[in-house]
Parts: structure tokens; sequence; C-alpha cells
């Protein structure tokens, strides 16, 4: 089995990845951490099916910063660099492969970072298997996996032994729905990313214990106003109250300083079920759990503080964007949000991103929203929407996945004809995070507005049958995204998306400006060959600025830069 499974990965899974075995010429470009802090050195892999030397530029947004080359030798090079130590600051990559000519034979592009944190730009991913028959051979396959998508946060869902009773006495053992597990394996694994700086988050829930927990201690939990106790999943799982101070408060933050004291965890993620919302104790008395979430994630950071430091990371899962409004200010490092009704439209993902960022001072905002990698359209429409927003997506982590359903082992495997545009989402938010997210904010919706396209409609509630103008401030610039929606025959992120939106061409677009404007370039990663900026003529005349997009296939980012920024 083992052996089979390999050569499916070598067949199929990292196509524009790690390796990919067929008739096609194949260029891999691996950086060798999910990130970099300030003053590291970058090396990069490249490997080459064909060709004797490598050619790398790499790029601070329009800034050519310095070229690498180096030989091929069996096909294969490390490139090294050490990037200055500004940070956060994305980097592009364009690689090229050339014979003993001087002829490019191929060519594609990547990225990396430099971050003083994984959190101040996640790429949050997911492993979802600790069973004793995760052997080590497809180790090697999963962290290159990881680093081609430059995944810097791994949530390992489901790793407990119990709700209540986090860290089990042996190492085998099965957990509360009756799955093999290994805390062998799940050390193995934390090792095993950590030296590519990708932290390690162990899932847990706020108020979850087993039904035999909940029954031996019944007066811990939560109950509705007829006095009956709330129960999850068919008698499953038992509501506990969570309010600080409580029983059940105290035990499980003692299970959260076991968790840090006893495994290499990097902080915790604390999930919830989305309801209850209020219920009673065994005392009858009110509890209100948009005011018990945030103080028991206040108390929860205070133990990771003490015990990872300032490297530490405390998560809270506002599940169906509740409770966004109380805990954005919590001590939580990010905004976790997994997006339920009524939050259906592609434009609600853009809604949910601005509002959490604005609440939460900046923080960074990851969404969790499943969908199935069969629906290409879906997730490619979605990505674009929530990085064009200054968000991130889960959705991958163990080899080929997407993350399809809200139990997380029932993850779709995507195919190998995807990976190649899954992978573009994944080099693009960090090759341009500088004017995506890290420094930038979301505009007013009134700025968005303004911006037109000649001969095509661009403002609404909803996103279909027309252009969206996402836009995003810098200090010194702007960035204006154009969601392509027209004829799409629905809206709804979370249902099947057949028709591909109608392409446009020489899109005339106007803007408003007040300042002086030095530049003006676009890129997207509906392609290889728009992921590479590229400069536009522009004029302005009595205040508008005008310019003309050469194509909008799905997601076009413009930058415009402005002359008093430089």
């Amino acid at each position: 089995m083992r052996l089979l499974g390999l050569l499916f990965f070598l067949l199929v899974i990292l196509q524009g990845g790690a390796v990919f075995a067929g008739d096609s010429p194949t260029l891999v470009i691996l950086p060798d951490q999910g990130f970099y802090q300030p003053g590291d050195t970058v090396h990069i892999t490249v490997r080459a099916s064909t060709g004797t030397r490598v050619q790398a530029q790499v790029m601070y947004l329009t800034t050519l910063i310095t070229t690498l080359e180096a030989p091929l030798t069996d096909g294969q090079t490390v490139l090294e660099w050490t990037p200055p130590p500004d940070a956060p600051r994305g980097y592009g990559l364009n690689v090229t492969v050339m014979d003993d000519a001087g002829t490019v034979v191929m060519s594609r592009s990547s990225a990396f970072d430099v971050l003083e944190h994984w959190i101040d730009a996640p790429r949050y991913g997911f492993f979802s298997d600790f069973s004793p028959a995760r052997i080590g051979g497809t180790d090697q396959e999963t962290v290159e996996w990881l680093l081609t998508h430059h995944i810097n946060g791994i949530q390992f869902y489901d790793w407990q032994y119990r709700w209540e009773n986090l860290v089990p006495e042996t190492d085998r053992f099965e957990d509360g729905l009756g799955r093999p597990q290994s805390m062998a394996t799940v050390r193995r694994l934390i090792d095993l990313i950590h030296p590519y700086k990708i932290a390690a988050m162990p899932y847990t829930a706020i108020y979850g214990a087993s039904m035999a927990f909940f029954r031996q201690h019944e007066d811990w939990g939560m109950f509705n106003a007829a006095g009956e106790p709330y129960l999850f999943g068919e008698n499953l799982i038992g509501i506990m109250d969570a309010t600080p101070g409580s029983a059940w408060n105290q035990h499980l933050l003692g299970e959260y300083a076991d968790v840090l004291d006893e495994t290499a965890f990097d902080g915790i993620h604390i999930d919830q079920y989305g309801a209850p919302k209020t219920g009673y104790d065994s005392a009858g008395n009110y509890i209100d759990l948009a005011e018990v979430m945030p103080q028991f994630i206040d108390q929860t950071a205070a133990i990771v503080q003490a015990r990872r430091g300032d490297a530490g990371v405390t998560l809270f899962n506002c599940v169906g964007n509740w409770p966004i409004e109380a805990v954005a200010g919590a001590e939580q490092d990010a905004a976790y949000i997994e997006v339920w009704s009524p939050y259906t439209d592609y434009l609600d993902l853009s809604r949910i991103v601005i509002n959490a960022e604005q609440l939460g001072g900046g923080k960074a905002v990851i969404l969790a929203a499943y969908i199935p990698p069969e629906r290409t359209l879906n997730w490619q429409i979605a990505n674009s929407v929530i990085l064009a927003s200054g968000g991130t997506h889960l959705e991958t982590g163990e080899i080929g996945s997407m993350l399809a359903d809200p139990y997380f082992p029932r993850f779709g495997r995507l195919t190998a004809d995807q990976m190649d545009g899954f992978r573009r989402y994944y080099d693009f938010q960090v090759r341009y995070e500088n004017v995506l997210s890290t420094t930038t904010t979301a505009a007013e919706y009134a700025r968005q507005a303004e911006v037109e396209l000649e001969g095509v409609r661009t403002r609404g509630i909803r996103s279909q049958d027309r252009v969206v103008p996402i836009v995003r401030i810098g200090e010194t610039f702007e960035t204006i995204s154009l969601l392509n929606f027209l004829d799409i025959e629905g809206t709804d992120w979370n249902a099947p998306t057949n028709i591909a939106p109608t392409p446009l061409t020489d899109v005339l677009v106007s803007v408003p400006v007040t300042r002086s404007v030095a530049a003006v370039w676009f890129a997207s990663p509906d392609s290889e060959a728009t992921m590479t900026p590229t400069a536009l003529t522009f004029a302005v005349e009595n205040g508008v600025l005008n310019f003309t997009l050469p194509s909008l296939n799905m997601w076009s980012m413009i930058v415009v830069e402005y002359a008093d920024g430089r």
C-alpha cells in the first residue's frame, strides 16, 4: 500500500508542486520554509525535467530586487538569497529554465514572504489523520505540499483523546468517534513541520464533553429554559458551562495547560458549535455565551502566553460569523470564521472579512468555507473574493486536499489538472500581500462605487451579472480588485456554479483621484502569464484616472501608485 500510495503521489498529486511524473516537461519550485523571519536566508529548490541552467528573478511588486542563477545538476539546484529585514514583505519569483544554447525551455512563478510571526499573514492548513497507520513514508511529500502552498500554520483537527480529556495516558487510543489514534503520530507530525517554520495548533472545543463525562458531571452542563441539557450530535456530546470560574471552565483551562506542558503545540485553537447561544447553568443562572466566549478566549490566551510567550497563538472559531462583535477585540491573534447560512452570496465572504478586520483592529482574518473540489468555479471565485478582500481561506494541508466538510477527515481530493490553478492562489496572496492584506485597509463602500467600467454594471448588493470592485487602501497606493460575475448562473458560493463568467478584454476603467498618480499596474492569478505585474498606460483628466485593462477573466488586481509616496 505504501508503494501504491507513493506511485499515486508521483503520478497525480503534485503537478506544478513538489513532484510530477508524466510526458510534459515539469518545473518544481520549493521554498524551504512556510515563511521567513527577518535575517533568515531563503533557499529555493528548483527541479526541472529538462534544461541545464536556472535563472530566477526576485521581485517586490513591480521592482526587480535581484537575479539568481545556478546550473542544474541531475535536474536540480538550490538558489540562495538573504532578503532585507523588512517585514511584512511578500516577494515574487519568476523562474526560467534554459538549455545549453540559452533558450528558455520552461518558466513558472512562485513566491515567499518575510514576516515577524506567521499569524501576521496566516496560510492556515489542516491535518486530520493521526492514526497509528499513518507511517512516515509520505512525510516528505506532505512537507513539499505544504511548502508549495506556503502553508505556515496547521490545525490538528480532532487529534485528542476526548473533548474533555485531551492528552491520553497511552500512546494508542480511540478518539470520541472511535477512530484509532496515536500520540506518537501527533508528536511526529508536530516535529515534522516545525523545522519548516510551520506552526502546529491543537483543535479543542470550548464546551464539548463526551456523554460519559457529561453524565458524571451533569451539574457542569448548560440547560434550556425547561431545565433540559443541551446535547450535540445525536447525544454524542454534552454542552458544558464555560462561564469563568465554573467547574468546567477551570477543568478545560487545566487541560489546555497540560496540552502545552506535554506537547510541542504552538498555542490553542478553540472551536464552538454555533448553538446554543444562551442557556442556564444547573442553578438556573442565565448564561449569554456572547459574554462568556471573549472572557474564555482571554483566559486561554493568558495560558498560551505563559507557556509559549509571544510566539504562542490563540484562535477561536466564530461559527456562522457569531459572535464576531463580541470576540473580535478579545486576545485572539486572528479572526477565524466558519461561514454558514445566511452568508450564502459570494460577496458575503468579502463582507465577513472586511467586518472582522475592522472590528479586530486589523488582525488577520481566516475563513473556513467548505467547498467540494469538483466545484472548481466555486473555489476559484470564492478564493478570488476572499483574497481580494484581504482575508485567507483554510482549505488544504493533507496532500492534494481541499477541505469540503466541517468534519475535516471528509476532505476532498483535487485532481491533477486543478492543482496548478489552485497553487497560483497561494503564490499570488504571498507575492502581493503588501497590496492585498498586510499593509492595507478596506475602503469605504462609497469608494468602491466610484470605480466605473465602460458599458459594464459595477454597482449593486448582490454579485450576479456585474463586475464587483473591491478597493483596499495603503499609505501610498490603492488596490482595486475587479471580480467578474457576468453571466454566471448564481451567486451562492455553497451551491454548484457551473457557468464561468464571460471574459472581458480592453476594458476602460475610470476612477476619481485626488492625488498625483505615478503608476498603474495589474496582475491576476487567473493564468501563469498574468502572475507577473504589467504596467498600464494611464491618463488623468479633470480629476479622473482612466486606463484600459487588457483582460478580465475572473479576478484582475489593479494597483494605483501615488506620486506622493515616492
